[in-house]
């Protein structure tokens, strides 16, 4: 996957695990939900790990390459690294 597409993903698949996360604050006994959490996070960190090591780190307390590499361009609120999420009318 190239940059733009991992994050594409990475962040569907988070904002799923954040939805899922809430959804399990008032259903705690529900398997199936939490299944779908479990597999979800599995992947976000799988493709967060596999961006990390290509482009640089997504978030503190993560391990960095040499040199530090938390200050790589470009920054996440550059525009040149923004994207539009599909259906945005924006």
């Amino acid at each position: 996957m190239d940059r733009d597409a991992l994050l594409r993903r990475l962040s569907a698949l988070n904002f799923y695990v954040i939805d899922l996360h809430l959804y399990l604050n008032t259903h705690p006994a529900d398997r199936e939900a939490l299944a779908k959490y479990n597999a979800a996070a599995a992947e976000a960190d799988t493709l967060a790990r596999e961006y990390e090591k290509s482009f640089g780190m997504l978030s503190m307390g993560r391990p960095s390459q040499y040199p530090w590499q938390w200050i790589a361009d470009p920054w996440p609120w550059q525009k040149e690294f923004n994207f539009k999420l599909a259906g945005d009318d924006m």
